[in-house]
């Protein structure tokens, strides 16, 4: 069911502190910025999160290019080079591979994942080779999570012609431009080699990215240093950020850079490196290596850490075993995320596979738009553009096929709003591959028939038939499914999770997932949680001929996808605290008629519906208070309660204790209308959580899907 109603009603169920922001106990729980006409409190500074908080939502501003004689880019901001003239790959393998000792020491990588972390994605050349080399080195290889932040990234055309000059990389080149995210401000997760090889993508200012990532612990072994010479971008070059870029650093971590400023060199040593320098490349006399000695003292807590665990701290081995309970889409893509990195999976279901709210027939992949920023709307778009990309993936390998399992045709998207659909068709210009704005006579090229009102629409988006991604999704070596288990139990021994299904089938397992939607609640230390129950009746309508052929996916305030086997999905109800599972004529009715409205020239046709011969069915979404997914460690809950028990007097005050988080339990659910588009970038947050890998998400936003937010937000409304 993945349209949610018009946001509006969406709001209105909303507690009114959550949904204005205004409540101060929600700005000391989460990483919310404060009102700009209402200075922050000193003791909340923001600082240590990329955060936008309702700053208006605009696209990143792209690098613009100047090109030399011998066609190489030169960047107009800085009045710099991105590569040697001379040799650009040369360059990069002499001072950064060479620099770090990459190949030698990727084969001696001591765990399964090994992080190279770069400032400056620039041309993505230092990746390509790094890429490259990875390749050549057969498989005792460790897996390559490479991590890199950029705040003007190159537009595509340019990244194309930048890169033309080594045919060699051609077929690398070829991937990372299909994968090429648009000039969307945030975090971006880029997927290759059957997850082997993961780049992460941070379009955001390095002042504020490095430091949000080092605030999650050590996760990189080699770095990149490659921003613009001091001189142009000292920016780039400062201690905060060599001090950032130790805390962030695993033990040994080592350190490459063109430069050898001297400011750089005594501020990497001041920062726990030991620094040499080295012969440069070509004309250059000298350049920068070095390695971690001494990791500085993570800085003194800015806000309250109440999402890091306290366990974390210490290195652990990837767990070699995961139980997941739940088939449907979050533990079905979360369960692949796993198994990408070698992890066997027991992937367990009272029922079918994708039997409750993933069930339905045909889903459209969804987003929303917004003019300002929110956690809300950023999430919502980077986890759509993630999950459009591993769709489009699913449908080239063949593991999804066009027609029955979906079809990644776009879709259209109606919007009321006038005044938000004026100022985003001006700066969605920037974003082709992300939606544009059309009115109804345009949209007809696109949908195949014209709509009632204006809209966005979405080139990427489509539809899919969720049962048919969880079914390819659950198909991996690494993936044992079983189903129809009836009710089960999980409960700690010393070293495992222990699943029991009513049968006594008994699984064990080091980690253990819950995915199980409004059942979630169900389980044993989480019964505290504030899920909703939203019943949601879809309806089978028979393809009619007499009437234009619907192109693309169409949202208005329901939903309808182009027919499959001669039949269209449509729907969806929207009914909370209704646990009626029967499919209804009235519900049919009502879909119809919310239809018929959207598409005036199909009325007649609707209208003459005999609704009692339609079929259906009824799911029960499962919904957060806030329409966040709810994903991330499950905190003990009695521990949260006594450790932050002092934000009941004083929400504002930061209590620099980290979380106490159950060992190895996590939950991933709460997807409501949205799973397609939101379950496979949850899925990546808890696998990157659980092989202690660099989140793809900012601190903020993972912040504000953890389980124990709740806990924090009642502490500070001294409501438990």
């Amino acid at each position: 069911m993945p349209c949610l109603p018009r946001l509006k009603r969406a709001a209105s169920l909303l507690p009114q502190a959550v949904a204005s922001n205004e409540n101060p106990a929600i700005k000391a729980g989460l990483c919310y910025a404060v009102r700009r006409d209402e200075p922050p409190p000193q003791q909340h500074s923001t600082r240590l999160c990329v955060n936008r908080e309702n700053e208006p939502w605009t696209p990143v501003t792209p690098a613009r290019l100047d090109w030399t004689d011998n066609g190489d880019p030169l960047s107009e901001i800085f009045g710099d080079v991105y590569y040697s003239g001379e040799d650009g790959a040369a360059e990069s393998r002499h001072v950064f591979l060479d620099g770090n000792r990459l190949g030698e020491r990727l084969m001696e990588a001591r765990g399964p994942t090994f992080g190279v972390g770069e400032t400056g994605f620039g041309t993505g050349l230092n990746f390509l080779l790094t890429w490259q080399l990875w390749r050549q080195l057969g498989p005792q290889r460790p897996r390559l999570h490479y991590l890199s932040v950029e705040k003007f990234p190159l537009q595509r055309d340019d990244l194309t012609r930048a890169l033309s000059n080594w045919p060699e990389l051609a077929p690398l080149v070829t991937q990372l431009l299909q994968h090429w995210p648009d000039l969307l401000p945030g975090q971006h997760r880029l997927v290759f080699e059957d997850g082997q090889v993961i780049l992460d993508l941070w379009w955001e200012d390095v002042g504020a990215a490095l430091p949000d990532i080092a605030s999650r612990g050590p996760t990189i072994d080699a770095w990149f240093l490659d921003g613009f010479a001091p001189a142009r971008n000292d920016a780039m070059w400062q201690p905060a950020l060599y001090t950032a870029i130790a805390q962030a650093s695993r033990d040994d971590a080592t350190f490459a850079t063109f430069t050898a400023a001297g400011h750089v060199r005594r501020g990497l040593q001041a920062s726990g490196f030991k620094v040499e320098k080295v012969p440069g490349f070509g004309r250059k006399r000298e350049c920068l290596r070095g390695q971690l000695e001494t990791r500085p003292a993570p800085s003194p807590a800015q806000l309250t850490p109440w999402d890091l665990s306290k366990a974390s701290a210490a290195p652990t081995p990837q767990p070699r075993t995961a139980i997941i309970i739940g088939a449907g889409l979050a533990g079905c893509t979360t369960a692949a995320a796993l198994a990408q990195r070698g992890i066997q999976v027991s992937l367990l279901d009272s029922g079918p596979l994708a039997g409750e709210a993933s069930g339905n027939d045909q889903g459209i992949l969804y987003t929303r738009l917004s003019r300002r920023h929110s956690v809300l709307t950023d999430f919502a778009l980077q986890s759509f553009t993630f999950a459009a990309a591993m769709y489009r993936s699913m449908f080239a390998l063949g593991l999804l096929r066009e027609g029955d399992d979906g079809a990644l045709c776009g879709s259209f998207h109606q919007h009321r709003n006038a005044e938000d659909l004026a100022v985003l068709r001006k700066r969605l210009q920037a974003l082709p591959q992300l939606a544009a704005v059309l009115e109804p006579d345009a949209a007809v090229s696109h949908l195949g028939v014209k709509p009632s009102e204006p809209g966005y629409w979405f080139p990427r988006s489509g539809w899919l038939r969720p049962p048919g991604v969880c079914a390819a999704l659950a198909n991996h070596p690494n993936i044992t499914l079983t189903e129809h288990c009836g009710a089960l139990s999980l409960a700690r021994d010393d070293q495992h999770w222990v699943a029991t299904s009513v049968q006594g089938a008994v699984t064990k397992a080091e980690v253990a997932i819950i995915c199980t939607g409004v059942a979630t609640h169900q389980f044993a230390g989480l019964e505290w949680l504030p899920l909703q129950s939203i019943r949601g009746q879809t309806s089978l309508v028979p393809e009619n001929p007499a009437v234009t052929a619907l192109t693309a996916g169409f949202c208005h305030e329901g939903y309808i996808a182009p027919a499959r086997q001669g039949r269209h999905c449509i729907g969806a109800t929207f009914n909370l605290k209704d646990d009626d599972r029967d499919v209804r004529d009235a519900d049919h009715l009502h879909n119809l008629r919310r239809l018929a409205a959207a598409l005036p020239e199909w009325r007649d046709a609707i209208y003459a519906i005999d609704v009692g011969t339609l079929e259906g069915r009824v799911g029960f979404r499962c919904a957060s208070p806030d329409y966040l997914p709810i994903a991330g460690p499950v905190p003990d809950f009695d521990a949260f309660l006594h450790n932050y028990a002092g934000l009941r007097k004083n929400a504002r005050q930061v209590i620099p204790d980290h979380g106490s988080y159950m060992r190895d339990l996590y939950v991933n659910t709460a997807h409501g209308s949205r799973g397609l588009s939101s379950a496979p970038l949850t899925a990546q947050v808890l696998a990157s959580m659980v092989c202690r890998e660099a989140v793809p998400l900012s601190r903020e936003l993972q912040r504000a899907l953890a389980p124990a937010r709740f806990l924090i937000r009642d502490l500070a409304r001294n409501r438990i």
